[in-house]
């Protein structure tokens, strides 16, 4: 299993149980961090039929994300912009995050 370069969800679920840790988790994160930005057309073209039409948002950062993202920062690794650029977290959100989580 360990030289496969795929492994089944089946299997995958199964040692996460044995060795009692979330495999799955890493899988996510790598999706928050690195998915495509959405479509603006997709947008724009459910809005045309309802003008009044709201769409909430909400990211979800696990902890874990956030405290890759501060250690990228503290340890100078990248800086805010390239930050903000790479993994497309809102400038806001990263500096809440720097005076709610300071190194």
């Amino acid at each position: 299993m360990y030289e496969s370069e795929n492994l089944g969800t089946d299997i995958l679920l199964k040692w996460s149980k044995l060795l009692e840790y979330d495999f799955f988790r890493i899988y996510s994160q790598h999706l928050v961090l690195y998915s495509p930005p959405k479509s603006q057309n997709l947008n724009q073209r459910r809005d045309a039929g309802n003008p009044k039409s709201v769409e909430f948002r909400k990211s979800v950062y696990t902890k874990e994300i956030i405290d890759f993202i501060l250690d990228l920062v503290a340890s100078g690794e990248k800086s805010k912009a390239q930050i903000i650029e790479e993994y497309k977290i809102p400038k806001t959100t990263l500096y809440k995050w720097i005076k709610k989580h300071p190194r």
